[in-house]
């Protein structure tokens, strides 16, 4: 591919920074459309975790084979075609007269979702050949996630309050046809030179994985903890782990590499992950209820009042990333930790009435603490990787960050359903209660490893598993 101008560069970082944003806003919003579907789909609280989780659980189980398939059919093809799924389901998902076939068109979501923001990363990576430019680049892309998380809840809020929450999906179809076409005329096809293998067996394995203990988590409250069905889901969950390990190993090219594994870093990055963005997810999920169901503000003053926390973000996730540069991993990781459990114990206090003072010092605590906690995530995942691998444990990295938000909807509203007396407006605040602790226990869990996988021992584990994937990759 020729060298391409400057300009031309940073036109290609703005179009993928579009699949980022909409992405990214498709969340936030999303969470606060939640009670107004719930009022006009009849749905329950069950539904409502389905509505989130449907979207993330395609998502987690897609990104590394969209990532493969891009690699091997080119990465501009790619991309368009998840930006027009992306546009169909989100046109579907405003039309929807049910909330189960909301549930379907959020799968389709997910299905495109899955092929922009890896696919994205990687057309950025080779656009910006220049290290110093490439880091830039990526730093702009990292902030567009913050940018998302601001302007959503506001934008959400206004959208549902006027038009009606179908315009928090059709919102997306415009912005997705300015990509494909600006994609068209200005985004190089580009290929990897040696692309890695698609991997069907491991794909479908970690489908099923993630699919089965989802679906018993969320479920067996309702259908009963040892009903055939839940225990099945589990126990199908617990077959594919092992098929899945024992797979991977034997392939010279897996979906997920186990070796990546033995690097303490790595696997606590990946456990970080789960932790921090089931804090993030079951965080959204509740505010929402709270706000708007037991509070009665509108979806618009809810926005408002959330945007503090997504300010903190902002904020202080540059400011991570210029830490984990100069100091490490290690302090972002504590205080992120340290943050998010303050901030659980402290909305575990909320009441029917708690001042809006107390309300918006929480969601600050709670901003600064995941503000802090995206760029250790990644460095943790890649340190002491080789360079070769450091792409496929970032990947590794990003789909623990959607089974993190997943795995907390799915918690949150199993607990939240199983403590619930009498209706939700009146039950919320003491159902609620278990789940900030949980969220808080995410906080310390963040915290613990953060100090466990930071250290020296952990370094020399993450140089032997370098030197064992250049020895024998």
């Amino acid at each position: 591919m020729a060298e391409l101008t400057r300009g031309r560069r940073l036109l290609v970082l703005g179009i993928c920074c579009l699949s980022l944003f909409i992405v990214g806003l498709d969340s936030t919003i999303v969470n606060l459309a939640l009670p107004a579907i719930r009022a006009d789909l009849d749905a329950d609280i069950s539904k409502l975790q389905w509505t989130i989780d449907a979207y993330t659980l395609v998502l987690a189980g897609l990104l590394m084979v969209s990532g493969a398939t891009a690699d091997r059919v080119g990465r501009r093809r790619t991309f368009q075609a998840g930006l027009v799924i992306f546009g169909i389901g989100s046109l579907l998902c405003g039309f929807a007269p049910t909330v189960g076939l909301l549930i379907a068109f959020r799968v389709l979501q997910a299905v495109g979702g899955s092929m922009l923001n890896p696919v994205a990363m990687s057309i950025i990576t080779n656009t910006f050949t220049d290290p110093r430019e490439r880091a830039q680049a990526i730093g702009v892309w990292g902030g567009v996630v913050g940018l998302s998380m601001a302007v959503g809840p506001v934008v959400g809020g206004a959208l549902v309050d006027a038009p009606g929450w179908q315009f928090i999906f059709w919102i997306n179809v415009p912005v997705a046809l300015a990509a494909v076409l600006l994609t068209a005329l200005f985004v190089p096809e580009s290929r990897a030179a040696v692309p890695r293998r698609i991997d069907p067996v491991g794909q479908v394995l970690v489908v099923l994985l993630l699919g089965g203990v989802t679906y018993g988590i969320i479920e067996g409250q309702r259908a009963g903890w040892t009903s055939p069905l839940i225990i099945g889901c589990f126990v199908l969950g617990v077959v594919s782990l092992i098929s899945l390990v024992a797979y991977e190993r034997r392939r010279d090219e897996p979906l997920l590499e186990p070796r990546f594994f033995r690097s303490a870093p790595f696997s606590g990055a990946t456990l970080i992950a789960v932790a921090g963005f089931s804090a993030l997810s079951g965080f959204l999920f509740l505010n929402s209820l709270y706000l708007q169901s037991v509070r009665g503000f509108s979806a618009l003053h809810a926005g408002l009042l959330t945007l503090p926390m997504a300010a903190m973000t902002v904020v202080f996730a540059p400011l991570s990333g210029w830490l984990v540069g100069h100091r490490g991993p290690r302090l972002p990781l504590v205080v992120a930790g340290s943050m998010l459990a303050v901030s659980g114990v402290m909305l575990s206090r909320l009441t029917l009435d708690t001042p809006t003072l107390l309300l918006l010092a929480g969601y600050l605590v709670f901003g600064l603490g995941f503000g802090m906690l995206n760029a250790p995530i990644t460095n943790a995942a890649v340190s002491g990787m080789p360079r070769s691998q450091a792409g496929v444990a970032a990947a590794i990295a990003s789909t623990s960050r959607q089974v993190g938000a997943s795995l907390g909807v799915a918690i949150a509203g199993t607990v939240l359903t199983a403590r619930l007396v009498g209706s939700l407006e009146n039950g919320f605040v003491d159902a609620a209660r278990l789940c900030w602790y949980i969220i808080a226990c995410c906080g310390l869990l963040v915290l613990v490893l953060g100090l466990i996988t930071t250290g020296a021992w952990a370094r020399r584990t993450a140089a032997s598993v370098a030197e064992d994937l250049v020895r024998a990759p």
